[in-house]
């Protein structure tokens, strides 16, 4: 019986890379010396360090600017409030992965409530997704694609 996977996962190692990329332009930029700014990763975090809010706003950018070029949909960051002190700015952004409970049963729902020939499964973060025909199967791929989800999805393991 043909099946896929639908996940929302995005590579690690790239997101450090990109981390990286984006401490070494930091350290380069003329605007951002002597500021002490700097980017921390612990998987799946980033945390922004910097002396104001305006300097956290341009190293968002910078970082937005890194993961998409590695690959990485920037839709998966989610971020927190910052945290201005004194003399620093902090600000912690979460790489979501994996789809949680609530919108993998909202996914279940539409496709059991369009009719499509295909059963869902909530196999932990990833949704399987199972039916007779490849058609079938493609249309429910659409059907999710239309949804409008702030997540980013991936459509693998797709068997015959």
């Amino acid at each position: 019986m043909p099946s896929f996977d639908v996940v929302s996962e995005f590579d690690a190692h790239e997101a450090r890379n990109a981390v990286d990329q984006a401490n070494r332009e930091v350290n380069q930029r003329f605007d951002f010396k002597g500021t002490g700014s700097v980017f921390e990763y612990e998987n799946p975090t980033i945390t922004l360090r910097s002396q104001s809010d305006f300097q956290l706003k341009q190293m968002q950018d910078i970082l937005r600017q890194k993961l998409g070029k590695r690959g990485i949909d920037v839709a998966c960051i989610d971020e927190k409030e910052p945290e201005i002190t004194g003399s620093e700015a902090r600000q912690q952004l979460l790489l979501r992965s994996g789809i949680d409970s609530d919108l993998a049963r909202k996914l279940v729902k539409t496709i059991k409530s369009s009719k499509i020939k295909v059963q869902a499964a909530i196999q932990g973060e990833k949704l399987r997704i199972s039916g007779k025909k490849r058609d079938d199967l493609q249309a429910t791929i659409q059907l999710i694609k239309d949804q409008g989800i702030e997540l980013p999805l991936q459509f693998e393991n797709f068997r015959d």
